[in-house]
């Protein structure tokens, strides 16, 4: 499938530079305020995830519904979520955030908390939603972005019927290089923010797995290969952080997409690497489309909205209505 032909992304000049069109789009988009209704999904191993649906006065769908995935250390609550679902008051769909496991500000049970490649806990809130809604379209940020494709390319024959289409945007489709990416130089800010927050979980998960867990040391952690492999790897299952990262990451099954999905990555996203922008896997596809403007940083986007929308929500939505 050739690149998504949608209208081409002008970032303001006085707010060019990765950092800033990745850092000012974020703190503006947090004023937004979206009246959520929670619910709780039972997970088959005793745990939990939390949804979060948009309650608009006026607007409730009986059909269709937007489910959005957050990124690292990112909840419903995020700037980008919130922007969002501002965004989706606009149409007849129904807007769900699903906070993976510990992010809805309440620990989660179980030992292990939410990583990059978890879509079975997507499985299970599709099967849920799925007897509310006849459609539902998936909308994932970052690492919610590499869950969506993950989820939509890995086994076709378990993809939910429900689901029609799906966008991942500042997706890290290749997770070695993204992390590595991350742990540059000039990306510093980003990593220790990441790793303090991730801190913060892990020594709280301690207190209650003191025998699982140790914490000793957690803050001093200076990268995720050596968060992931001391945390995230064994935590499930995985060698190593980078046989976590390699069994991981969508990259191994966009080729397998199946259902329209769309991916939008901006070329100077200071965290993603190269192999992120797999124009050639989108040019042979039936179903994967792409979008990979020069600018816009990662989840930002900055600019004037456009009928409520930022420039790569309103390409988003353009593409999942047109299924």
């Amino acid at each position: 499938m050739p690149l998504l032909d949608c209208r081409p992304y002008r970032c303001p000049v006085l707010l060019r530079g990765e950092h800033m069109e990745t850092i000012v789009p974020n703190l503006s988009r947090r004023r937004f305020s979206v009246p959520y209704r929670r619910e709780r999904v039972e997970l088959a191993d005793g745990d939990f995830v939390d949804l979060d649906t948009a309650i608009y006065e006026g607007k409730e769908s009986f059909d269709t519904c937007l489910l959005a995935l957050h990124g690292l250390e990112g909840s419903s609550t995020a700037p980008y979520v919130k922007s969002l679902a501002k965004a989706l008051r606009r149409r007849e769909w129904d807007f769900v955030a699903m906070n993976m496991r510990g992010c809805s500000h309440e620990l989660n049970r179980a030992l292990r908390f939410y990583h990059s490649g978890e879509t079975g806990d997507l499985r299970e809130v599709l099967l849920f939603l799925a007897t509310r809604y006849r459609r539902i379209f998936l909308f994932g940020f970052s690492l919610g972005g590499n869950v969506v494709l993950k989820y939509m390319g890995e086994n076709l024959g378990a993809v939910s019927s429900a689901v029609a289409g799906a966008v991942a945007v500042s997706a890290p489709v290749e997770l070695q290089g993204s992390a590595l990416q991350i742990g540059g130089p000039g990306n510093r800010f980003y990593m220790k923010r990441f790793i303090r927050l991730l801190s913060q979980k892990v020594e709280a998960k301690a207190q209650v797995y003191p025998e699982e867990l140790d914490a000793t040391g957690v803050r001093e952690l200076k990268s995720f290969q050596e968060f992931d492999g001391r945390y995230t790897a064994p935590l499930n299952g995985f060698a190593s952080a980078q046989d976590y990262w390699r069994k991981c990451s969508a990259l191994n099954w966009l080729q397998d997409i199946a259902v329209p999905s769309l991916l939008i990555n901006a070329r100077n996203d200071p965290f993603l690497s190269d192999a992120c922008f797999p124009k050639e896997i989108a040019r042979t596809s039936p179903a994967l489309y792409s979008v990979f403007p020069d600018r816009g940083g990662h989840l930002g986007f900055p600019g004037k909205r456009r009928l409520g929308c930022a420039w790569h929500e309103e390409v988003a939505l353009e593409f999942l209505a047109g299924l």
